[in-house]
């Protein structure tokens, strides 16, 4: 559940609106919800702020709907990560305003969220289009999360030149997401070239000897440059929780 809503419930209760016990059986999911199969936290958002996404690989269908339905239902709007399209396209027949974003692989669905007042903006790089899958993942979750998001694609080191022509914007930004394959060298750059913190994303693209991402992988973590985070292989999503948290601490705008 949101704050807004435990609130609601509460002042309803004060002003003799809801008995206690009615106010109980709203409140009974808490800390989460079982269906038998899956165990809903709905306590999620109350602790840190973002209510729990949905993971889409190896859910069937019927999983999926049903784990929807309640995370609508507790929080008005639900972000499905990991999506395959025929499973977005049973989603939307039954929620046809949910938007599926096909090159992140995500659904959303639900409330709009507002924008989070006073918090920072999020510039998302990705070092070539092969990575574009994981940085709009991050993007998207970004976006969900209520941030103004700066994307800037296609700007590797392997042209430098790319990148630096969209160094005005990305200096703009209070938190930068840098999703690379390859050498993995792109966030190490940007760090050495901007004040944000930089949350660095390797992801799975390359020729043999990048394995997987476990190349750009370690180069991120032994870049030179201070200020960066490395989340874990193709996780554009966790790169969205991360940027989001450090871009709602007070002063980071």
């Amino acid at each position: 559940m949101k704050p807004q809503q435990i609130l609601e419930v509460l002042q309803a209760v004060s002003t003799g609106a809801l008995t206690p016990e009615q106010a109980l059986g709203n409140l009974a999911e808490l800390p989460y919800a079982d269906l038998g199969f899956a165990k809903l936290d709905f306590h999620r958002e109350l602790r840190n702020g973002h209510p729990e996404a949905v993971y889409g690989e190896g859910k069937t269908p019927d999983d999926l709907e049903r784990i929807v339905e309640r995370m609508l239902g507790a929080h008005g709007r639900a972000l499905v990560t990991r999506l395959k399209p025929e499973a977005a396209e049973r989603l939307r027949e039954r929620w046809p305003d949910a938007a599926w974003h096909e090159r992140a692989r995500i659904l959303t669905c639900g409330e709009t969220p507002e924008r989070v007042s006073g918090s920072g903006m999020i510039a998302v790089l990705a070092a070539g289009t092969s990575d574009l899958p994981v940085a709009e993942e991050a993007a998207v979750c970004a976006d969900w999360f209520g941030h103004e998001t700066q994307r800037c694609y296609d700007v590797g080191i392997a042209g430098l030149h790319r990148l630096l022509g969209n160094l005005e914007a990305i200096r703009r930004a209070d938190v930068v997401i840098a999703v690379a394959g390859m050498d993995g060298a792109l966030p190490t750059v940007v760090a050495s070239l901007v004040r944000a913190p930089v949350v660095a994303v390797p992801t799975s693209v390359g020729y043999g000897a990048a394995f997987g991402g476990l190349a750009p992988l370690l180069t991120m973590l032994n870049g030179c440059a201070p200020g960066i985070g490395v989340v874990n292989i193709d996780n554009g999503y966790g790169a969205a929780v991360l940027a989001s948290r450090i871009a709602r601490l007070p002063g980071s705008r």
